[in-house]
């Protein structure tokens, strides 16, 4: 076993040995916990009412939140999709990552997964939903890469569409009749089955096909992306069946229905929830709540993020490297474990999510990871210090770079300093995001050896790639 991966596992069998001794104490036989990690896509940080959102109610998000713990410094892989999914299954940062931008690149079979992890532990694995690292028949496909069950989209285009007339289980193509697509191919001209709706039953019936775990539920829902298509072909492109109690609103409809879909996943969720309750389950199960990247501007015309204030106090929006395209809400909830009411401050990211999963379940579990990754485990500051057996590890710095425009961007962050470079021959624009979270002042010329030392970062901690070379602005 490597030398980092074998002290991971120690860690995490006196993480269990701890749990164990409470379970022992309480007269119940102790267990990893059963994890299921919800991703919405294209959620904002400010679109939640514990984050601030004044306009759409979300009372079984703000449960979560009140029964967990808010982190309020938490970080996406990247400001889209394929790539920042790529860092959470992964735990390699963009620079570092097999794919670092929306092209068809698949998962390869050397990649290591945390849902590949979890099954060495004995977990039963799923993912519902979106997945975006590879097309079908090829490697990244999620049975290849841990998953013992998937239902969804393979292809983040194709998941564009909430009215598909296919999806995938496993492999095989499921073929959804009543939706009929018309000439554009993410357009749907007859709309009756709403996939996020067969999400949310496929994770009811598979939670409770497995209610005896341990088991591992990735459940990527598509809410409240935009179909682009749609928003071309029509101009509205928030598709969802209804728009419930925002209807009579006085607002264009693309506004409404992004407040339907946010109030639709919210509902979901709360039933979810209910179903742990019911299974007598809830206690035995960790959950995790956070958004893909930041807000997007993309559900038409009349749509804009700043109707909702989608990104509260932050600058940007997705496909920014400002705090708003990358920094997203995070809610962890176990009962008896996780504390319940907390607000932290923690910095963390998407690569830490597996190595954190990992030693949760149990050093089986971090056996399997590689010993290189970028990733750290978040147990000491989830279940504290005292349970885990050491004081939280912190990053030095954090990094990302995204491929998309003119020139390659990149971004780090250094304590409470954060960097920004629209091309690798650019200037530093510099943040002191601890005075400054809406990045409106760059402090640049002031700090010159902060400058240096983000800069120095930025141009040795990449890796070379030939999908996403880094593009400079004079080319």
């Amino acid at each position: 076993m490597p030398r980092i991966a074998l002290g991971l596992a120690l860690m995490a069998s006196l993480t269990l040995a701890t749990l164990a001794g409470a379970a022992e104490e309480a007269g119940t036989h102790p267990k990893p916990p059963n994890i299921i990690f919800i991703m919405a896509d294209d959620l904002g940080y400010g679109d939640l009412g514990s984050y601030g959102q004044k306009t759409i109610p979300t009372p079984n998000l703000d449960r979560l939140a009140a029964e967990g713990t808010r982190f309020t410094q938490v970080y996406a892989g990247s400001t889209v999709c394929a790539p920042s999914r790529c860092v959470l299954m992964t735990g390699y940062h963009s620079g570092h990552a097999r794919i670092r931008g929306n092209d068809r690149v698949p998962l390869l079979p050397e990649d290591v997964t945390v849902a590949e992890a979890l099954k060495a532990a004995g977990y039963q694995t799923a993912l519902i939903g979106k997945w975006g690292l590879g097309e079908p028949e090829s490697t990244g496909v999620p049975n290849k890469q841990g998953f013992d069950d998937f239902f969804g989209y393979l292809n983040q285009k194709h998941a564009h569409n909430y009215y598909p007339d296919h999806l995938w289980r496993q492999e095989e193509r499921v073929e959804i009749p009543e939706n009929v697509i018309g000439s554009d191919e993410g357009v749907a001209i007859e709309r009756v089955t709403y996939s996020h709706d067969l999400f949310a039953e496929e994770a009811l019936d598979w939670v409770a096909q497995h209610r005896d775990g341990p088991f591992f539920l990735y459940l990527a829902l598509t809410i409240p992306h935009a179909n682009n298509e749609g928003s071309r072909a029509t101009g509205d492109g928030m598709e969802v069946p209804d728009y419930g109690s925002f209807a009579e609103k006085d607002w264009p409809n693309p506004l409404k229905g992004q407040a339907a879909m946010i109030a639709r996943m919210d509902r979901d969720i709360g039933r979810l929830l209910a179903s742990l309750d019911d299974l007598g389950i809830d206690d035995d199960t960790i959950i995790f709540f956070t958004s893909d990247n930041g807000p997007h501007r993309e559900g038409g015309p009349e749509y804009s993020p700043d109707f909702f204030n989608s990104n509260g106090p932050l600058r940007g929006i997705k496909r920014d490297l400002y705090e708003g395209g990358i920094r997203v809400p995070m809610l962890v909830r176990w009962p008896g474990h996780v504390p319940a009411g907390k607000v932290s401050d923690q910095v963390w990211t998407f690569w830490d999510v597996p190595p954190t999963l990992a030693e949760l379940a149990g050093s089986s579990a971090v056996a399997e990871l590689p010993d290189d990754l970028d990733g750290i485990s978040l147990v000491p500051t989830l279940l504290g210090p005292e349970a885990a057996g050491r004081e939280q590890e912190r990053h030095e710095f954090l990094y990302w770079e995204f491929h998309e425009g003119r020139a390659s961007k990149q971004a780090a962050r250094m304590g409470d300093w954060k960097g920004v470079r629209l091309a690798p021959d650019g200037p530093l624009e510099l943040y002191d995001l601890a005075n400054d979270l809406g990045e409106t002042t760059d402090v640049s010329a002031d700090h010159p050896k902060i400058v240096s030392a983000i800069t120095h970062y930025l141009d040795t901690e990449r890796t070379e790639s030939e999908v996403w070379p880094l593009r400079y602005a004079e080319e």
